[in-house]
């Protein structure tokens, strides 16, 4: 894909309507769609923007293995937040010298399948945020290559929720983190450091992520062992509103490099949302059409088990009618409406917001847009209601990357419980 062919951003309206709606009826709803295609091309974008950086995905975006796959064979790493997510990238094809484990209070069974995970693959690099951390691998035996997680005292992102930078939960503090690292070269192969602002972080926010980028470079300069890397983390935004600008990725990466200063190191950046937010879609089908005084309420079948960030960080994604084949050309003459999209979840909470949308019936299809970050990553079984499919295109190509399940996948865990 050419550069011309690469916008920084696509909306909601780029979506081929006819694709959508032949994906729809093949696989039903609610439906997540992935275009590998675009991931792709947001991958390669990122990389010329940071081209002396090495780029690490931050997996928790989304984990679907075709999309992993794409970001592996494109030359990318790979940041895992979990056991799961590590078993996953291997699974997918990256190498241990690709794949760092950056753990938040990591379970012991985290940690046990991580040093199990690092004698097969001695390059992976495990993360800490804390000296006891240090400690419980030393306790399973592991000498291996560690990287230390700071808490710089800046944070930064679209919801104080995902505001990390600054929060007590993520790292040492950062007038601690010199002398860990001496003492840490003790017991292992201590290889860098690592820092990470928050999540969705717009250009509102560059002078944050810039002064957590000077306090890591300023770290690495004073730090009393050689190290192999700087990790700033990543976080940076995509606009979910139709008439928000793209984050301006020259100057963010103009910002880093500039912030981070001569370090004898080499830079990594974990670029999540932005390599697959706008490379994905949720299709949802009407159900329930009620006027209110207040609202036209237009229930579907996609609420907030499907997609949480709406119902959990009061997040914006644009949500517009799929025109069928053959209703194209009468879609300009429908009356629009103001609409509450709600679910089918019982919380008030459940609904993605007001839209304007053509006189809703009963079997429209809708897309919403920007679904292909934290989407079915964060879809749950409340209600007791299996998780959507999930479908990947490439070019003409389409494929289920993740069956749907059904009531019966939601219940097998539940076991009879009879007493003596």
């Amino acid at each position: 894909m050419s550069a011309g062919q690469n916008p920084p951003v696509r909306r909601l309206a780029d979506w081929d309507d006819a694709r959508l709606d032949a994906l729809a009826a093949e696989h039903d709803t609610p439906l997540y769609v992935l275009d590998l295609d675009r991931v792709r091309a947001n991958y390669r974008r990122f990389a010329a923007a940071f081209p002396d950086a090495n780029v690490h995905y931050a997996a928790k975006a989304n984990t679907v293995r075709p999309a992993l796959r794409t970001l592996a064979e494109e030359g990318a790493g790979v940041e895992c937040a979990s056991a799961g997510e590590l078993q996953r990238a291997f699974d997918a094809g990256f190498d241990g010298q690709r794949v760092h484990y950056t753990a938040v209070n990591p379970p012991a069974a985290d940690l046990d399948r991580a040093v199990e995970l690092a004698v097969d693959h001695p390059a992976l690099t495990i993360t800490v945020g804390a000296e006891d951390t240090l400690d419980r691998l030393a306790e399973r035996g592991y000498d291996g290559r560690v990287c230390l997680r700071v808490n710089p005292g800046v944070g930064a992102g679209h919801h104080e929720k995902v505001r990390t930078g600054a929060d007590a939960k993520f790292g040492v503090p950062d007038d601690r983190a010199a002398a860990l690292l001496g003492a840490a070269a003790d017991r292992f192969d201590v290889v860098g450091v690592h820092a990470h602002a928050g999540s969705g972080i717009s250009g509102d926010d560059l002078s944050a992520h810039r002064e957590l980028v000077a306090r890591m470079g300023d770290l690495a300069r004073d730090a009393p062992v050689d190290l192999e890397f700087v990790d700033v983390g990543g976080g940076f935004g995509v606009p979910y509103a139709p008439d928000e600008p793209p984050l301006d990725l020259d100057a963010v990466a103009d910002a880093t490099r500039s912030a981070l200063g001569a370090v004898d190191a080499d830079l990594v950046v974990e670029p999540g949302r932005y390599l697959v937010a706008d490379a994905g879609v949720l299709l949802t089908r009407v159900n329930t059409v009620k006027e209110t005084p207040e609202t036209t309420v237009v229930g579907v079948d996609a609420g907030m088990t499907a997609l949480a960030r709406p119902a959990m960080y009061d997040a914006t994604h644009q949500v517009r009618r799929v025109e069928a084949a053959g209703d194209a050309a009468d879609a300009g003459d429908a009356p629009v409406v103001e609409a509450t999209v709600a679910g089918p979840i019982c919380e008030s909470a459940d609904t993605f917001g007001e839209h304007a949308l053509p006189a809703p019936e009963r079997g429209d299809l809708l897309a919403v847009g920007n679904a292909g970050a934290y989407g079915y990553e964060m879809a749950n079984h409340y209600n007791s209601r299996p998780r959507p499919a999930s479908v990947v295109v490439d070019g003409d190509r389409s494929a289920v990357a993740r069956r749907r399940e059904t009531v019966a996948d939601v219940v097998a865990v539940e076991r009879e419980v009879t007493w003596a």
